[in-house]
Order: C-alpha cells, then structure tokens, then sequence
C-alpha cells in the first residue's frame, strides 16, 4: 500500500514542477519585456520615500493572509492588489514589478518559506502585476491624471487583469496538489472568492478616485489602516463560511454513518473523514476492541481492510479515540495523516472529536446489530438442529417434508427412511455415554456424506435417524439409496481405541396421498421394525402388512365427517379443594358421540385422530367447547379454571401457540383460566421438539400440568424440561393409597417435590371418603373422581354448581374440618396461579 502511495506522491510533484517551472519561465518573458520596455522608454526616477511606501505596503499586504488549508497545504489570500494598483497610479509599472517582487521576496525570506513556493510566488507576482501595468498602460497616462469616472474604470480593467492571471497561474497549481480538477478547483469557494474581489475593487477604486480628486501622495498612509479593518472582516467572513461548510460536510457524513452494516460504517467515515478533515489520509484501527481490523482511505479511496499492515510515519498524525462519553466502550482509534506540518484550529479540534463520537456510536450500533443479527441466525439454527450431531432435528424435518405434501408438479417421489441403531444401549452401559455420543456423531457424518443434494439427515433422538428422499425419479430407487446409505455404518468405528461395529435397521415409506408427514413417519416406523422383526437390515411400508386394528381404519375414515357434524362432545369433571369441599377447577374430557357404536373415549379413537391428520380440527373442537363453558361458568360467577389434555403432536405444530392465544382471546378466557394436561410418558427427545411451544404458552400465562405423574420413568427430567405449575397423580396410585405402604410413600414424595417447587397437586380417581382422609393426611390438598361428581356437560356442571351441597353453592362435598383448623392462603383466582388454598397440616 505504501508504494502506491509514493508513487502517486512522486507524480503529483513532477506535475508541480511542471507548472511551476512554466510559470517561472513566463514570468522572466515578461520581466525581460518590462525592462526592456523601460529602457527603450525611459523615465525619471520616482522618489525613493513612494518606492519604500509600495516595498512596505506590498510587503505588509501579502504577510497578512487569510489561510484555507487543504491538506497540510494552505491556500492564501492576501490583499496585495491594493498596494500594486496604488502604486501604479504613480509609477511606471516596471518599478511597481520590482517593489513588489523585493517586498514579497522579503517576506518568504523572513518567515523561511520553501524555496520552491517562494519563486512560485515571486513569478506569480510579475505576471499580476505586469497584466495590471499593462491594461493602465493602453489606458493612456497614470489613472490619477484621469476624471475619476476614467480613474475608476481604469482601474477596474487592471483589477479584471489582474484576478483573471492569479485565477489562471494559481488554479492549475492548486487543482494538482489538491487532486482535483482545474474545472473543481475553480468552482470551490467561488461565491466567497467573488464577493472578496468585488470589495476589495471596491476599495481600490474608491482610492484611486480619492487620489484623482486630491492627486496627493500623503493619502497612501492610510491606505495601510483601511486594508486592515477590511482584512478583518473578510478573514472572519471567510472563517464563518469554512465553519459552516464543514459543519455540513459533517452533517452529511454522520447521516450517513446511519447504517446497521459495519464495513458501510467504516468505508463512509475513512472516505468522507479524508474530505471532511481535509486531510491526506484517515485511518480507522479497530485493534483496542479485539478485532484485528484496519481501515485506510486516500482521498475518497478506500484503499486497505484488513489486518493492520506496516506503514510510515506520516509527518503529522493526529489521533482521536473512538470511544463514548462515559469510556464505558472503546471501539479503536481514528487517525488523520498529513505530508505536512499541521497544526488544527481549535474549531477543527471539536469537529474531529465530534466526528469521533459519532463513528464510535455508528460502530457500537453496528457491532450489536452483527451481534443480534449472528445471535438470531444461531437460535434459528438451534432451533432446527440436533445439538450433539449437527444434524436437522424432528422440528426441522416434519417443516421441511411438509413442503413436500402434497408434491409440486414436475416434482419426483419423495420418500423416509427411518433408522434406528441396533443395541445402541449396550454401547452406553458399557462404555459409557462419552463414548455413545461419539459413536453417534459418527454414524451422523457419514448419513451425511452419503446423502445426496436434496436429501435432508435428521436426528430424532436417541439412537434414531430419519432421513427425507427427494425428488427420486421412481419408487425403487428409494429401497436402493437405503441400503447404500445403511453400508455406510457397516465399518466399525474406533471408540477409546476399541473398534465398535455399527449395526442398523431401516424402515422406508413413499410419500402417501393423504395423511401428510404423521402418516408418512408412522409408515416408516412400521417398516422398521418389520426390517427388525424379519432380521433384516431394510423394509419398504407396504400396506398389507399394516397391522393397525380394522376397526380403528374405520373410525379413521369417518373423522372428517365427525368434525365436520360436530360430534365431538366435551364433559367436565370438578376438581375440588380435598378439605373445604369447594370446586376449584374442571377438566375436559372429550367424547366421541358416534352415530353407531356410541359414546367413545379418547382411549379408543386418540390414536386414529393422532395419525390421520385430522388432530387439529379435533383439538380446536375441544378447546373452543372447554373455553365456552370457562366463559359461561365465569358469567355465572364460579371463575375457574379449565384444563384440556394436549397431544404432545399438536405440539409440534409451530402455530398452534399463537392458535391457543387466539381462541382466548376469542371467548375473552383470560390465560390462566385455562391449564394444558401433558402425559407424563413424554420422552425427553420430544421434550426437546415442544419445549418451545410450551414456554411460550407459559410465558402468555397458560398454565401447564403434567399428568399420570409417577407412571413414567424421567419424571425430574421433564420437570426440568418444562414449566410446570400443576402434578396430577396416577389414579393407580390413589387406589392403593390406604392398601398400599408404596402408593403412599409415591404419593407423599410426590407433595413434598411439588412443595418443594411451588407446584399443586392434584389426585385423580378419588371414589370414597377414606381415600379423600388418607390423600389429605398425606398432603394432598385437591383432587377428582367418582366421590364429588361423575364427568357432565357444562351446563349441568353449572346447574351442580349453583345447586351445591347443604346450601353452599360451588361446593360438592362436606369440609374435613371446620374454620379454625385451617390457614388459608390467598387464591389470586381473577388473576394468580388458581392454585387451591394449603391446609395447615398437623405435624
């Protein structure tokens, strides 16, 4: 990078000298013709006190300037017009040439300017002032001998002469030190340049008609004090506009460093920051933020991002730190480098620190949003893989086979083929689960490898793998893709130096006609373990070899006419308080009404709604008849809560949260009026799948319930897995509650776990009073069965609640105690937990 930069360095010197050297050359033609013209002409000599007046006055004229930087050059502005016009009023233009030249030369040799820039300037002033010689020259005699309307348009041709040759000898030079045109070095600051000659013509002329009136030369002492007050106000002028230019260019630069895209950040601010600052380079180094990162511009040229690179020292580096108000954050360090010594204003000091503190916003803005932006991408890639494979998990897979039904025309036969390891479980008892962990990694990567594009690897958990065939030209290619991927886990896999031979059964099942992916993976499964019964490694699905029950396919083909009549019914059952008696809440149980075999339970048809597609319907039925009667008991004034079995499949439908809320807020039920009952069997592999749906179920203020709890084998890891506010125990258990030192002991761990987690429990199956003793001897404080009330529609569960028993609406059984044997604690019902009231139990 730095070559570069030298070498566009030693271009712009040898234009430079180019210009100048051509300038120089002109300015001895034209001093040669002068004094040639004086010699062929000559005159008296002026008088050595107006010769010092104009050596002086050009010499104090050109050292007070108005500087404009650019870059470590400055562009000068001077007021020597005024003493070379005066001067030419009264002698001839070659000895103005020479005052002026002497007065100016001694200028540059006091303040020690470049030899370079001084016979630049010298040369300049030869050409200026010998264009303005001779315009007055063809004027006629000296303009003080004029009238002063001839004095004053004499004088203001030789200004036009004049301004025109500084604008055509300076521009060139200026355009090429400041990299710009000769057409854009014109036009910058052209208004103020305009509004500077038109008031300082103005102050020529009105001394040069002065001095027509009153032709004395005492009048040029106070030529001097009236240069300087107008200095003055043009420096400051001048310095106004600047300052209100950069604070646009500023304006304008950090609008644009409004953007979430941090490399648009950094190339907009070390781009613009080279104009704003005038500067040759700007350099924007990310290293005291931990990013290895550096960022340079010349001119409006990016022209390194990357790792900082070596570098020389410019000869003024002036830095500012990126950092914010409080140095609660430091994004790095912003430098600005100049060929030349430079020193900024103390105006420029606050725009770079103000320019500092806006890319330090704009960086942190777009490092959070990066951030933000990777932390999203990385959810969303959690959310749909495996976290110990990599691969997709079952969420992934039922949303990406799903736009796989019904098949897109011109599409090919789509297919899954389901895996499950053989003797997987002897791998972790004996080794170890590190060693099954890596043993499936293994089998992950190489589904993977032998997968082709297009097909989808998933994870379902444990030791099982599915995988999606797609767009497979015929149905037999299916069973040949299976068995080439399942060779693949044929060589053993070495494990803590053993070697483990892999051994695996496959199920494969084409794409049906109906059914979706919840057919389409129950027809894998059955394939699979067809392959495993038969010993062999794969099964294609085939339908006559479904050993589903008959009589449950029928009831299958008779759900979308039972949705569609309605013949879903939901009864409810009371929960109530074990020791008041009080109703605390009902459960939904919901009922096929068939037209023909009756009344069924859910045990006897759950399992055809579950795979034959039609579970949502089924579900939205009962939920909008349970949060019906919510609202109709709630109006009636027994606020309570309802709470609806979920199939951990409606689950994994991604919408079916937003769902729920949307049936609450139909029927106006608030949240937590409603409690969602889950089988305690749930396997953690799906608790994997539905945990994101039941935490924003809870996090709306749903309530959740586990139940059958102390029938599975992970209970405390389900708990961990999900928020759980409710424990329902196993009717089985509470059967055995006075028989049973076991269903006791299970009961009693299960209060004092729910205590310990702030949980409620509740009993299911209570049928006799002694039960109803023992459960609240042990803690139990709410339970359901047969002992208060059989399952009944809503209506009558009302009529049951208005009526009550001994006159006490809203209660169904006698108390175990009386008022003071009781703390009661708050219910919170319109609002809290709707958890029932604790007894004080005796030690």
């Amino acid at each position: 990078m730095r070559k570069a930069h030298s070498s566009n360095d030693d271009a712009t010197g040898q234009q430079l000298s180019l210009l100048i050297g051509l300038v120089v050359v002109l300015a001895l033609g034209v001093g040669a013709a002068d004094i040639w013209h004086a010699v062929t002409h000559p005159q008296p000599v002026p008088h050595p006190g107006i010769l010092a007046l104009v050596i002086i006055g050009a010499a104090v004229a050109n050292s007070v300037k108005v500087l404009v930087r650019v870059r470590s050059n400055h562009n000068r502005t001077t007021w020597g017009e005024i003493p070379i016009l005066v001067g030419l009023a009264f002698l001839p233009h070659v000895w103005v040439v020479l005052c002026s030249v002497i007065g100016i030369a001694v200028i540059k040799i006091v303040t020690r300017v470049a030899l370079q820039r001084a016979v630049f300037s010298l040369a300049k002033e030869v050409l200026i002032v010998s264009a303005a010689g001779l315009v007055l020259t063809l004027a006629g005699a000296p303009p003080i001998s004029h009238s002063p309307v001839a004095a004053g348009v004499a004088v203001t041709l030789a200004y036009v002469a004049m301004s025109l040759v500084d604008e055509i000898v300076f521009m060139p030079v200026f355009a090429v030190a400041s990299h710009t045109t000769v057409l854009q070095a014109m036009r910058k600051d052209l208004s103020d340049r305009l509004i500077a000659h038109v008031f300082r013509l103005a102050t020529v002329v009105y001394i040069i008609v002065i001095l027509a009136v009153e032709a004395s030369p005492l009048l040029l002492g106070f030529v001097p004090l009236l240069v300087l007050c107008l200095h003055l106000w043009h420096s400051r002028q001048l310095r106004t506009n600047e300052e209100r230019r950069s604070w646009r260019e500023l304006a304008k630069t950090t609008d644009e460093l409004s953007s979430v895209e941090l490399t648009h950040v950094l190339h907009v601010a070390a781009a613009q920051g080279a104009r704003v600052f005038s500067s040759d380079e700007v350099e924007i180094d990310l290293t005291a933020s931990g990013v290895d990162r550096v960022v340079r511009a010349r001119g409006s040229d990016v022209v390194h991002d990357g790792p900082r690179p070596s570098r020389d020292a410019y000869v003024t580096e002036i830095t500012a730190d990126l950092e914010t108000g409080d140095h609660s954050y430091r994004a790095g360090l912003l430098t600005l480098g100049f060929h030349g010594p430079i020193k900024l204003t103390e105006f420029e000091q606050y725009k770079l620190k103000t320019f500092a503190a806006a890319l330090c916003t704009a960086i942190r803005n777009a490092t959070a949003y990066a951030e933000l932006q990777r932390l999203n991408e990385q959810n969303a890639y959690n959310a749909a893989h495996d976290p110990l494979t990599g691969l997709a998990n079952r969420r992934e897979l039922y949303e990406h086979a799903g736009r796989h039904f019904p098949g897109r025309p011109g599409d090919g036969v789509a297919a899954l083929l389901l895996i499950d390891l053989n003797h997987f479980k002897e791998v972790n008892d004996t080794l170890g689960h590190a060693a099954g962990d890596a043993v499936l990694r293994e089998v992950a990567r190489r589904l993977a490898d032998a997968a082709a594009p297009g097909d989808l690897v998933a994870r379902l958990g444990g030791d099982e793998f599915a995988v999606l065939l797609t767009d497979l030209p015929t149905p037999a290619l299916a069973a040949h893709r299976a068995k080439s991927m399942l060779a693949t886990l044929e060589e053993s896999v070495t494990v803590e130096g053993m070697q483990i031979t892999v051994e695996a059964a496959g199920g494969i099942a084409l794409a049906p006609g109906s059914g979706g992916v919840n057919e389409l993976m129950r027809r894998a499964d059955i394939a699979m373990y067809q392959a495993k019964r038969a010993g062999r490694q794969v099964a294609t699905y085939a339908h006559a070899q479904d050993t589903a029950d008959v009589s449950r396919l029928a009831l299958g083909g008779e759900l979308q006419r039972a949705v569609a009549e309605h013949e879903f019914v939901v009864d409810f059952q009371p929960i109530v308080d074990l020791g008041s008696g009080e109703v605390t809440g009902a459960e939904a149980l919901a009922r096929w009404h068939h037209p023909e075999h009756g009344y069924l339970t859910p045990v006897e048809f759950l399992e055809t709604v579950e795979r034959s597609g039609r579970l949502p319907a089924f579900a939205d039925a009962v939920l909008d008849q349970a949060l019906e009667a919510a609202d109709q008991w709630r109006e009636a004034g027994f606020d309570l809560p309802v709470a609806v079995n979920v199939s951990p499949r409606s689950l994994l439908d991604p919408s079916f949260p937003e769902t729920v809320l949307a049936r609450l807020s139909r029927h106006a039920v608030p949240a937590d009026r409603l409690v969602f009952e889950l089988a305690e069997t749930l396997t953690l592999s799906q608790l994997d799948v539905v945990g994101r749906a039941l935490t924003e179920l809870s996090e709306a203020g749903v309530r959740l319930a586990l139940d059958d709890f102390g029938t599975g084998v992970t209970p405390l890891s389900v708990l961990s897995h999900i928020p759980v506010h409710q424990l329902k125990i196993d009717r089985e258990f509470v059967g055995g509650v006075q028989t049973s030192s076991e269903a006791a002991a299970v009961i009693r761990s299960t209060v004092d776990l729910a205590r310990s987690l702030h949980l409620t429990v509740i009993a299911e199956g209570v049928e006799s009073e002694p039960q109803r003793h023992a459960l609240w001897g042990l803690g139990c404080v709410a339970g359901q069965g047969h002992l208060f009330a059989r399952p009944m529609s809503a209506t009558r569960l009302l009529a049951t609640l208005q009526r009550g028993t001994a006159g006490r609406p809203g209660v169904l059984a006698a108390p175990l105690h009386d008022g003071a044997a009781v703390v009661r604690m708050s219910r919170r019902r319109s609002g809290g937990t709707g958890r029932s009231a604790l007894p004080h139990l005796p030690a």
